[in-house]
């Protein structure tokens, strides 16, 4: 089973840069996307409901913000619009397809980086969804979280750790949520199958970030310890630029049904 994750900043910009050109040659059987900035009615274009896939959105209240999708090959047995908190469902932060063996999930974590409120908000959630995920542990049905964490998790994965050390994304707290995760019955998947540095998925479009590899992993597929061992292969796409961040393919040896 092949996954794919991708923060598109735009879904619509993204298509007009090729996404969509690339997403059939690439033929993964679950796609999570996130930062639409769409309303569904928005995207009567056939690119955006890709022939064989089952697709949903769920959009921001706020039009052209946020808002996250996932399209799936296999029906999934139940889908989960929001996570049942108001404010994050108002902002379309969530979105979660049920299968027979595992729950996938696109996930459009907050950024603190405007200022001291919106870190704010971001750490209210990162509490409320720690407890979430810990609760989940418990449920027969595995999780593949897919999505913008917003959040560094070592040195080894962002250019200067040095001079981010007092900025949202890298700051010591943000990252022990990690640690807590990834100790916790979680793993990512990534690392499990390249360990190598300067592994990047977004650059900032400042001071040429993106042609100096300048850049910070912050998109995962986070997934329950238990599907460790089906994880096979890695692969940051950056052959073309459909975004600020890169797409991050997972293959799996396991399937949904």
């Amino acid at each position: 089973m092949k996954v794919v994750s991708i923060n598109t900043n735009g879904i619509r910009a993204a298509a007009r840069k090729g996404f969509f050109s690339w997403l059939r040659a690439e033929d993964p059987d679950v796609v999570c996307i996130q930062e639409t900035k769409a309303q569904v009615d928005q995207l009567t274009d056939d690119c955006f409901w890709p022939q064989g896939y089952h697709c949903v959105y769920h959009d921001a209240v706020k039009k052209g913000y946020s808002g996250v999708a996932i399209y799936a090959k296999v029906k999934p047995q139940q889908v989960t619009q929001g996570i049942g908190w108001p404010d994050i469902d108002a902002e379309g932060r969530y979105l979660e397809f049920t299968f027979q063996n595992a729950s996938i999930i696109s996930l459009y974590m907050h950024s603190g980086s405007s200022g001291d409120a919106r870190q704010l908000i971001k750490e209210d959630f990162m509490a409320r969804f720690y407890a979430y995920l810990m609760a989940r542990k418990t449920v027969d049905v595995p999780i593949i979280l897919c999505g913008d964490i917003n959040i560094v998790h070592t040195e080894k994965d962002i250019k200067n750790a040095k001079g981010n050390q007092k900025n949202s994304g890298f700051l010591p707290h943000e990252r022990a949520w990690i640690d807590r995760l990834f100790r916790e019955g979680f793993c990512d998947a990534f690392r499990l199958v390249d360990d190598r540095a300067e592994q990047y998925t977004w650059w900032s479009n400042r001071g040429q970030a993106w042609a100096k590899n300048v850049g910070w992993r912050i998109d995962y597929q986070i997934i329950s310890a238990c599907l460790a061992p089906t994880v096979k292969s890695a692969m940051i796409y950056k052959d073309e630029r459909f975004s600020d961040h890169a797409p991050l393919v997972m293959t799996y040896d396991f399937a949904l049904t």
